[in-house]
């Protein structure tokens, strides 16, 4: 089905940019929106970092959480296997009417995995998807991961990029369930190596980027609140 077809040239977006947040209360509202959307509510894209913590999928193993020590480790609803959150890594969550959108959710993961490696190929990093491995790898190394869950025929949950941040936290753990899986970021691999000014950059190109895989939308509105 095409996009004309199903009438997503009239779908609405929100953006919200929430900057720094504790983990928990952001799920538990994208859970809450997810449950009391309408047919018609806009799509929205939620952009922010999170404080640290690492979030287990509905399948995670606790063998691979090997020494969390004072970081919080959190049981969540989305799929995969255990990740870190931290300050300088740029999440989005993807609250989208996949249904109503026409696409499935290998589409939507493919549509993210491209948007992260046009952004990448923006700052000279030569990344890829793996078949059968969802996220963004540069050589072997991972530098984006995902996670989706689909309730009532909407997604929630989303995609994290390392873009400038502590990566001691990635060897407490066994990186989405593989042992000794390599992690990178993007201020190791990019000419730009102001921390603060390579967060703003691949903010903004991760979001032009989605919207151009997701798109086309009406209207977009940028806020800066839930």
């Amino acid at each position: 089905m095409s996009q004309s077809d199903n009438g997503s040239e009239h779908r609405q977006l929100i953006v919200r940019q929430l900057g720094l947040t504790d983990y928990e209360p952001v799920w538990r509202a994208m859970q809450a929106f997810t449950d009391t959307r309408q047919p018609e509510s806009p799509d929205e894209l939620w952009l922010l970092s999170h404080r640290p913590v690492f979030t287990q999928g509905q399948a995670g193993k606790a063998e691979h959480v090997l020494a969390p020590a004072q970081i919080p480790v959190i049981q969540i609803d989305r799929g995969g296997q255990v990740t870190y959150h931290g300050p300088g890594q740029l999440v989005v969550y993807l609250l989208i009417d996949v249904r109503r959108a026409g696409i499935g959710v290998r589409e939507l993961v493919s549509i993210i995995e491209r948007a992260i490696v046009d952004t990448l190929a923006c700052v000279k990093i030569s990344a890829q998807a793996k078949a059968g491995a969802p996220g963004v790898y540069v050589g072997d190394a991972k530098i984006a991961s995902l996670g989706l869950r689909i309730r009532r025929g909407c997604s929630y949950h989303g995609m994290s990029l390392n873009v400038a941040m502590d990566m001691e936290p990635f060897n407490r753990i066994n990186p989405c369930g593989y042992q000794g899986l390599q992690v990178t970021q993007v201020i190791d691999l990019a000419p730009e190596k102001n921390p603060e000014t390579l967060m703003e950059s691949m903010e903004k190109l991760v979001l032009q980027n989605l919207i151009l895989q997701l798109g086309p939308y009406s209207w977009i509105d940028v806020r800066q609140e839930l």
